[in-house]
């Protein structure tokens, strides 16, 4: 399934005039080891992290050195139970490993909501269904395509 997340994405950029780069590489599992691997600032990594909300799943993409930050969540959502999804409910939302999940929470019928400071980057870029490959593509690009519900949901 890790294959066909990357070319549903691929074909999505593709299909709206996207331009995105991709970067085959050796597997990565964290942000840092993402953004050196990538040879770019931490802060540019999308990091999707996937969430239940109350009763629900949402998908939070935040900029790669920053954590997200509940007490923002919960005021801006308003919400009371917020917690991180398991290796299971990650796996079965999204049939993918952990570090690996795109943020476009569309592939996966998750509504996106995306910290606003990821757009302090011309340029983001993430892990494309598989830990050993990147995309990179414009923030504006990005915003258009995923249509991401925008908010302060990260550390300062």
């Amino acid at each position: 399934m890790t294959e066909s997340i990357f070319l549903r994405l691929e074909g999505l950029l593709t299909e709206r005039g996207v331009d995105f780069g991709v970067l085959r590489h050796q597997p990565v599992f964290t942000s840092e080891e993402a953004a050196a691997v990538r040879g770019v600032a931490l802060s540019t990594g999308a990091k999707a992290l996937i969430c239940k909300v109350d009763d629900r799943f949402l998908m939070f993409v935040i900029p790669g050195d920053r954590k997200l930050d509940s007490k923002a969540v919960r005021q801006a959502l308003g919400i009371h139970a917020l917690r991180f999804a398991s290796r299971e409910e990650l796996s079965e939302l999204t049939g993918l490993p952990p570090g690996a999940v795109p943020p476009f929470g569309s592939l996966f019928g998750l509504p996106t909501y995306c910290d606003t400071r990821l757009g302090e980057n011309e340029r983001i870029n993430f892990n494309a269904g598989d830990n050993s490959i990147s995309v990179s593509l414009r923030y504006e690009d990005y915003l258009k395509i995923e249509n991401p519900t925008l908010g302060s949901f990260a550390t300062p």
